[in-house]
């Protein structure tokens, strides 16, 4: 639930619609546009401010669209980290050489996820819609590495790639990636017009991607909150991982400044605009909001043991059901009940609290339930800086 004492700790913002490549699968149905529906360089300031004061600290995800193709772009994210938030950019990584990664660097970005959706060429820009852009993205990775700028890289699975979720994965390593994230498609955007992968193909990439973690790789999937199903409850991808967390800690601002819960849930006439409320008043008055932070689930994600753990994809349970609160038709697990996951949780010691406070605002959330299912797999009682410490070796060994 995200109320007045859990302000959103991950923001993705898209900045514009502005986009120099035709991905198939872009749920923002960006092109190459003039800008006209960007806010202005004082508006985008404005909703900073709003950002700084409704989400302290939080990550703002600065995306498109091409973030790169707004001018004012480093003015806006050098803005947004002065103001105290970890800034980081969502981008293709074609706009990116050496004079680009030194701005971005300048700029106080943390960090980049870049879209690398295969590791051949001809597939990746058959899929993104222009041909060399896989070329100029590898190129950009390059470049960002070369300004000590942490990256990860992005691919979106699709039926097309299933068979080299393992090859993209070393290949990110190779390249200096600090992780690799498979994005499981939400039919959404231009996307509504994309087949998806079936149930039992979901389910077995996510099976692989467990097995990538478990080798000590650095993939995770999102989007795909099933794999909690799947993953060791003791292991590091387990603690690393979260559930669908739209509207619960996380939102999404549009080009045009409407919040909604998720990237992938869409505009609708309801939508409240930060231009016109704060953060806090959207959360407090937005019926998607309102709905996802005391969630009553239907169909089998009502009856599943993992309801609270995974909870489905909410955005692609309205994108297949019209109801938010539907259940997820991707996943093809038959549930054994609900259980009663409040009963035995385990103490958080004094210490582990003090420990806890000193983790990042925009990860203390995902750290806290990893940590919790962590000990309750374990069968403690209580949490102290011992066990935290214990399942931060694991996570990086």
């Amino acid at each position: 639930m995200m109320d007045a004492s859990q302000k959103p700790f991950l923001i993705s913002w898209n900045i514009t619609k502005r986009c120099n490549l035709k991905c198939a699968h872009c749920y923002l149905d960006a092109g190459e546009l003039d800008g006209r529906d960007d806010i202005s360089t004082a508006e985008a300031r404005a909703l900073v401010d709003k950002i700084a004061v409704g989400a302290p600290g939080a990550m703002l995800i600065l995306t498109g669209g091409e973030p790169l193709l707004r001018p004012d772009i480093y003015e806006v994210a050098s803005y947004a980290s002065r103001k105290g938030l970890t800034v980081v950019l969502g981008t293709n990584g074609t706009l990116i050489d050496r004079e680009a990664a030194g701005r971005i660097r300048e700029s106080g970005v943390k960090g980049a996820g870049v879209s690398v959706d295969s590791i051949e060429p001809a597939f990746h820009d058959g899929f993104r819609g222009v041909q060399g852009a896989w070329q100029k993205t590898i190129e950009g990775l390059g470049y960002l590495k070369d300004a000590g700028i942490d990256f990860q890289l992005h691919a979106t699975v699709v039926k097309e790639n299933l068979r080299e979720l393992r090859e993209i994965a070393s290949f990110g390593t190779l390249k200096g990636a600090r992780a690799v994230h498979f994005f499981f498609l939400v039919c959404t955007g231009r996307g509504e017009r994309m087949s998806d992968i079936s149930p039992s193909e979901y389910e077995g990439a996510l099976k692989e991607i467990v097995a990538l973690s478990g080798e000590g790789g650095a993939a995770r999937a999102r989007c795909a909150p099933h794999i909690l199903r799947l993953a060791p409850p003791q292991s590091a991808l387990s603690a690393g991982t979260s559930g669908c967390v739209a509207g619960k800690g996380y939102l999404r601002i549009s080009p045009e400044g409407f919040v909604t819960p998720c990237p992938y849930m869409p505009v609708t006439d309801q939508s409240m605009n930060l231009r016109d409320f704060s953060v806090a008043e959207i959360i407090a008055g937005d019926a998607s909001f309102k709905l996802l932070a005391s969630p009553a689930l239907k169909g089998r994600c009502k009856d599943c043991e993992f309801s609270e753990t995974c909870g489905g994809c909410r955005a692609r349970a309205l994108a297949d059901t019209g109801d938010i609160m539907g259940e997820d038709a991707w996943c093809s697990y038959e549930p054994n009940g609900r259980a009663d996951l409040n009963k035995g949780e385990p103490l958080w010691t004094e210490g582990a609290v003090e420990r806890l406070s000193k983790v990042p605002v925009f990860l203390r959330p995902m750290v806290k339930k990893g940590v919790e299912r962590y000990a309750s797999a374990k069968g403690l009682s209580e949490i102290t800086p011992e066990v935290m410490a214990e399942l931060k070796s694991r996570y990086r060994g």
